[in-house]
């Protein structure tokens, strides 16, 4: 039996889709990236954003076609859309023979079995419950980078977001299934850990009575085989000095912090939920970048927020001005069912909401390219990660770049490289977002 997986949104979901893959690869199911030649096609969905929502959706559609002229015996639906609308799906798609809840993946085999016998079923567990799952992960990534999930869920109830209803009640995961876990990434070939979660900064807090990210860091960075540890999805106020202690102390510890700020009105700050203000906000940065010279940051925001006053949205774009992120991402306000802002009043124009996104990623290209300016002449260790034969040129990434969502390094080089080691580079130029590189002698 052949099976496609489709992995939709996060990183987050995407370590769950390589958890599920591992179950039916351990099944000995055949794994197909070719849908017309699927026996079995998953499709595990996100819902965080309208966009994301309608993918998801658009998706699970096009499969659904396949039922009618291909092979295809069973559509299985999983993840945060078939966690918020399992009747939905179940009603108005009648291509879909099971649907399985975020906290359930470890069922996904006994769902597929039942779907090939004809049963319409579907699995839903405790979403404060998170599954273990006993079974080797399939590495989607291509092998030398990896997401490890800390935890699961939030506590934040941010205003915008629908995930706590959606993922549960913030837990980590322990420490030891953790470092056993890590440990099995190196044997596979991993160099580096991404660090993901909801929330990243509060690990540990259920489990250990106090926030435990730097000593989780410290028994990382003791396995052979990992060379790069990168934490993602840092909430501003939760950064302690122990923290930013492990970053100094530790090589191993990419200088780079993921840190979704949202907005820097007070205004809008406080209509979001957020546990931050605008002068905590330039504290935490200033502190950082005093504390670790070389810190790439990088953050996301969210413009045309219900209430968003052109004074607020003045007072962010001076913000980011000041502030010179090096890494910044914007997203358009997005109502959610079931939150508390999407029944706001004052919601904004979409038009309006573009306009300013438009703004604020004008005003950041202009410092990230500033930025990649400032590089050149300097010498980094750089992860191959391919090659253009063409140009004989490398691509590949520096401490400073999170796969598929920051820049790239183009080293020219005679020698030959494999996808996954790091070279010593000197930066020759930048365009736009990227550098040139050459081997330092």
């Amino acid at each position: 039996m052949n099976i496609l997986f489709i992995s939709l949104g996060c990183d987050k979901n995407l370590v769950d889709s390589e958890v599920m893959l591992g179950l039916i690869n351990q099944k000995g199911y055949i794994i197909t990236n070719d849908e017309n030649e699927a026996d079995i096609i998953v499709v595990n969905t996100c819902c965080f954003i309208n966009d994301a929502k309608e993918e998801s959706i658009n998706t699970i559609l096009e499969m659904a076609e396949l039922k009618k002229t291909a092979n295809l015996k069973a559509l299985i639906v999983t993840g945060c859309l078939a966690q918020r609308y399992k009747k939905e799906i179940q009603d108005e798609i009648k291509e879909v023979d099971a649907v399985v809840g975020t906290s359930s993946y470890e069922n996904i085999v006994r769902v597929i079995e039942e779907a090939l016998e004809g049963k319409v079923s579907e699995s839903f567990e405790d979403i404060d419950v998170s599954p273990e799952v006993e079974s080797k992960r399939v590495l989607t990534t291509g092998g030398y980078y990896s997401y490890l999930k800390i935890a699961e869920g939030c506590d934040k109830h941010c205003t915008y977001c629908i995930i706590p209803k959606i993922r549960g009640k913030f837990r980590s995961v322990p420490m030891e299934r953790l470092l056993a876990e890590a440990r099995s990434l190196a044997e596979q070939g991993v160099k580096e850990l991404m660090l993901v979660a909801q929330e990243t900064t509060l690990y540990g807090v259920d489990l250990y009575g106090e926030k435990s990210l730097h000593k989780l860091l410290k028994e990382l960075c003791k396995i052979d085989g990992i060379e790069w540890i990168r934490i993602l999805y840092c909430y501003p106020e939760e950064i302690t000095d122990d923290l930013i202690q492990v970053m100094k102390e530790e090589d191993k510890i990419c200088n780079y912090l993921d840190m979704p700020i949202q907005h820097a009105s007070d205004n809008i700050l406080k209509r979001m939920g957020r546990r931050t203000n605008h002068q905590e906000l330039i504290d935490i940065v200033t502190k950082l970048r005093r504390e670790i010279p070389d810190i790439s940051l990088r953050t996301t925001l969210i413009t045309g927020f219900p209430g968003e006053t052109k004074e607020d949205h003045e007072q962010l774009l001076e913000f980011v001005d000041q502030m010179e992120f090096d890494r910044l991402g914007v997203f358009t306000y997005s109502p959610e069912e079931d939150t508390p802002a999407a029944s706001m009043a004052e919601q904004i124009e979409e038009e309006v909401k573009e306009e300013r996104k438009d703004e604020i990623m004008s005003l950041q290209q202009e410092i990230a390219f500033e930025r990649a300016e400032k590089m050149v002449g300097r010498t980094l260790k750089v992860m191959i990660e391919g090659r253009l034969p063409e140009d004989n040129v490398y691509i590949g990434r520096t401490y400073m770049d999170a796969p598929n969502i920051d820049g790239y390094i183009f080293v020219n080089a005679e020698h030959e490289f494999m996808s996954g080691d790091f070279v010593t580079v000197k930066v020759t130029g930048a365009k736009d977002y990227d550098l040139t590189a050459e081997i330092a002698e």
